[in-house]
């Protein structure tokens, strides 16, 4: 890309202040800086988080996006907000039950490998499913397993074969957080584990599992933050990406 834009500068079709504009590593609106060059530097685009931000911000902030990259998501948002965003961008689809607001330029062609988004129980439903939409407009693919959690482990057995044919395995719980020592010890695969706030009240909101998931005595999980199916999908992303790198769109160019 670099070079690309210095022979456009040199033979003329591209002026100087329009090569400073293509290199610049950000766009400066005032009330944010849109890192236009994440995806060079870290694989992927810059993911906005919705709460906080109001939906004028959001609009602005989606249309920079889009002129600069393939994907575009936003999570964390009302229905109020995505509802005013897509009278402008009506090509984006709203999620409620994950409350992302996410377009693709082109959907992702199909292949064997995935991630195995595992969901312990429809109360956690909105986490897991904000993991499945991050990886998936990430370009991953990905397979839902949900209702799978250790009350019923015959539920969690009856589909272990297709969470060992994922690449990784996000698994989603809440209550004392049990099922992701119980699948790290039936797969192969990494497991990152995401606690939920979902559980009565020594649950603390997530914090008896989380802490559960932290002292898992099965090897190979990890574990993010309360409710973060975001952060999980992303790492997930991530492990998917450098195993699978022929599958994956990879931005060779690096630029500050």
């Amino acid at each position: 890309m670099i070079d690309d834009i210095l022979e456009q500068v040199q033979k003329g079709s591209l002026t100087v202040a329009e090569a400073k504009g293509k290199l610049a590593s950000y766009e400066n609106l005032g009330f944010v800086k849109i890192d236009h060059h994440r995806k060079r530097r870290q694989g992927f685009p810059e993911i906005v988080f919705g709460e906080g931000k109001t939906a004028e911000q959001i609009l602005t902030i989606v249309q920079s996006l889009r002129t600069r990259n393939d994907s575009v998501l936003v999570t964390r948002i009302s229905r109020e907000k995505a509802v005013f965003v897509q009278k402008e961008c009506s090509d984006f689809e709203y999620n409620e039950i994950a409350r992302t607001l996410a377009w693709v330029r082109e959907k992702p062609k199909s292949v064997d490998s995935y991630i195995a988004i595992v969901c312990a129980g429809t109360s956690d439903l909105s986490v897991a499913e904000e993991a499945a939409v991050t990886a998936e407009t990430l370009g991953i693919p990905v397979r839902r397993i949900y209702d799978v959690g250790v009350a019923g482990l015959h539920r969690l057995l009856d589909n272990i074969d297709e969470i060992r044919g994922a690449t990784v395995s996000v698994c989603v719980a809440g209550m004392e957080g049990a099922l992701p020592s119980v699948l790290g010890g039936l797969v192969t695969n990494p497991i990152i584990a995401v606690p939920t706030s979902i559980g009565y009240g020594a649950n603390f909101n997530g914090l008896s599992a989380l802490l559960s998931m932290l002292n898992s005595c099965a090897s190979g999980v990890s574990v993010v933050n309360i409710d973060n199916g975001f952060g999980a999908a992303y790492n997930a992303a991530i492990i998917y990406k450098l195993v699978h790198k022929k599958e994956v769109n990879c931005d060779e160019d690096f630029i500050f």
